[in-house]
């Protein structure tokens, strides 16, 4: 090694002065006068000359040449420490043991110069590495100070730091932070990353005012949505853009990183805390074993062949009636797990010996079974296709899966099946009572699973009123007090895996997903973040309740005995006993589509077997939220 081929020669050079002068100023405090040390050089000269090099080496060793100190953090203090210790103990034994023993001097360093010299050394070879950090982060700032569009963070914790640390270290992007605000009363008034903390998040419209600051980055990744519709409501009364760290499940799924900043997006301001997912649970499901989705080409489907995917099975059957779905599918995941046996097959459920032929050559472990028509303007004018898919095409699953002596079997189903008031939430309940006695029947672990509309789901409001919103409108909404449940695509898949571990056999699980929201919401704010005003860029209309819907949805029957689980967002319910003759009629019924019955005939046996639909009826609750909407207009 020579001193020119050594990366931060310089440091190198300091260091060498360090570990000289620190022993001559411990020397200098012990005995507090300089004559001690010339009337003593033999021991203060042999104490150097062997210190010094040894003390160098191990720094070298340590990688104290190695390291970008202009990036160094407070984790850099740690190879210091510890290569100035390193450096210390060699130093005591040269001075306390080997000069006395091999007698070079008469007498030994006195230990407070040993211990005195390792303390000023540490802090010597210390001090320019974290000047040349500060020094870098000074003229950041100056050059921002200069060009920087002024930014304020929102969220004062581990994301907040690192956005500020990241925008500081890529001038490129041309943005200057001033601070935070946070909801937290006791981080108010202190420092963050080197920037105040200025109040609450109610404080942003005065803020935005006097700093003239040009954009909020919302830095609070497991913040719920209410939180962040009042941040972003208030960066749009204040005419400035927003923009976001991504959530944590995105995190976590490797979509996102913590200071990767994106638009904020609808999905933000529904966010709700992140579930939960007991990995182990879930892994039993899949982990080694053969596993089969349904509807494998969907929303819903899609997601679920990703994360089950992650957990390793040994094959992954991708079922689905359209091919062209299928094969994107199947391309992602053979790019994305080379490791995983994925097949892909293409039948529709309702061809019950295709079905079973399947299941009998590839005897899956679990069934995830999302296969289903689920629109239900689109059910009302098609009840034949309804009642053919979703309940002959659920039996025949559930058939085949008792067949081929399936050990775990999961049904996606809707909230739209409680007290149904259209064909599709009929005919999904019909699919309910199939596996709940399929797994009472046979005692397997058969459940189902309930949850609201998913964002970004084929069909889906976001996506219509986007594409209205961009046509210049007008954004029809059905009727001003039409509220939902909603959840994203991966937290709806993980209830699904969930549920599938928590399953005993004939429950149905829901998530707990908090308070409806009114859609009308919905498309003000995305009217909003597209950077328009409802009334003068854009309009919203109301079009009417159309047959089937419901103002507001349900979760649960009254009847049902609902529990709580070992999850805390997610729920249990337990029907009763189905009543006597239930299957023989859904083999009725399943039997009516095949000899071309009326469709009216048809929607009576749904009644029968489904004593809570109404067909185009209304609650007398949604009466009364009507006729309140009228009253407001």
């Amino acid at each position: 090694m020579t001193l020119k081929s050594l990366r931060n020669r310089h440091l190198f050079v300091a260091d060498a002065l360090a570990v000289i002068v620190a022993p001559l100023v411990a020397f200098l405090v012990r005995f507090e006068q300089a004559r001690w040390i010339s009337d003593n050089f033999r021991l203060v000269g042999l104490y150097l000359l062997l210190s010094v090099p040894l003390r160098l080496l191990i720094f070298y060793a340590a990688g104290m040449y190695r390291r970008l100190w202009r990036h160094a953090s407070v984790g850099e203090l740690r190879p210091i420490a510890v290569a100035a210790l390193g450096g210390g103990v060699v130093a005591g034994l040269v001075g306390l043991i080997v000069l006395p023993v091999f007698h070079l001097t008469a007498t030994r360093v006195p230990f407070s110069v040993v211990f005195i010299d390792t303390l000023l050394s540490g802090a010597l070879i210390a001090l320019p590495r974290l000047m040349v950090r500060v020094t870098r982060q000074g003229s950041m700032r100056r050059r921002r100070d200069e060009s920087g569009k002024r930014v304020l963070i929102a969220g004062a914790g581990d994301a907040g730091k690192l956005v500020v640390k990241e925008l500081f270290a890529t001038s490129q992007l041309g943005l200057e932070p001033i601070g935070f605000v946070d909801s937290d009363a006791s981080k108010h008034g202190h420092m963050l990353a080197g920037l105040p903390v200025f109040g609450p998040l109610a404080h942003i419209p005065e803020i935005v005012e006097r700093f003239g600051v040009a954009e909020i980055i919302i830095a609070m990744p497991s913040a719920p949505g209410t939180v962040i519709r009042q941040v972003v409501r208030a960066a749009l009364s204040c005419g400035i853009p927003t923009r976001t760290v991504p959530s944590l499940p995105e995190i976590i799924s490797r979509q996102g990183n913590a200071t990767g900043l994106r638009e904020v997006e609808i999905q933000d301001l529904l966010r709700r805390d992140a579930v939960e997912t007991d990995l182990a649970a879930v892994a039993e499901l899949a982990t080694g074993e053969t596993v089969l989705i349904t509807g494998a080409g969907g929303s819903i489907g899609s997601e679920l062949c990703r994360q089950l995917a992650r957990l390793a099975p040994s094959r992954l059957v991708l079922l689905g009636h359209g091919e062209n779905s299928i094969f994107d599918i199947f391309q992602e995941l053979s790019l994305s797990f080379p490791d995983v046996n994925i097949m892909p097959v293409i039948a529709d459920v309702r061809d019950r010996n295709r079905i079973f032929h399947i299941f009998q050559q590839h005897r899956p472990h679990a069934v995830f079974h999302a296969a289903a028509h689920k629109h239900v303007p689109l059910m009302e004018d098609n009840v034949l296709e309804a009642v053919t898919n979703n309940v002959s095409g659920t039996r025949n699953v559930v058939d085949a899966a008792i067949e081929t002596n399936v050990q775990h079997f999961v049904l996606i189903s809707t909230d739209k099946a409680v007290r149904p008031t259209s064909v599709m939430g009929a005919t999904k309940r019909i699919a309910e009572q199939l596996v709940q006695h399929a797994a009472t029947k046979h005692h397997r672990n058969f459940v189902s699973v309930r949850f609201g509309n998913v964002l970004g789901s084929r069909g889906s409001v976001v996506p219509t009123f986007l594409r209205q919103i961009r046509a210049g409108g007008p954004v029809t909404v059905t009727h001003p007090e039409m509220r939902r449940y909603f959840m994203t695509i991966p937290e709806s898949v993980q209830l699904v895996l969930q549920a599938g571990a928590l399953g005993r056999g004939g429950e149905v699980f829901v998530l707990d997903m908090g308070e409806q929201i009114r859609v009308v919401d919905i498309a003000t704010d995305l009217i909003r973040l597209s950077g328009l005003e409802v009334g003068t860029d854009i309009e919203i209309t109301f079009t009417g309740v159309r047959p089937g819907e419901k103002l507001y949805e349900e979760m649960f029957f009254t009847a049902e005995n609902v529990l709580p689980t070992d999850h805390p967002k997610v729920l249990r319910a337990r029907n009763g006993l189905l009543a006597d003759g239930t299957i023989r009629r859904i083999e009725a019924l399943t039997r009516s589509t095949d000899t071309g019955r009326p469709e009216d005939e048809i929607r009576k046996l749904l009644q029968t077997l489904v004593p809570d639909f109404h067909p185009h009826g209304a609650s007398a609750h949604e009466d009364e939220l009507r006729s309140e909407s009228i009253r407001r207009a």
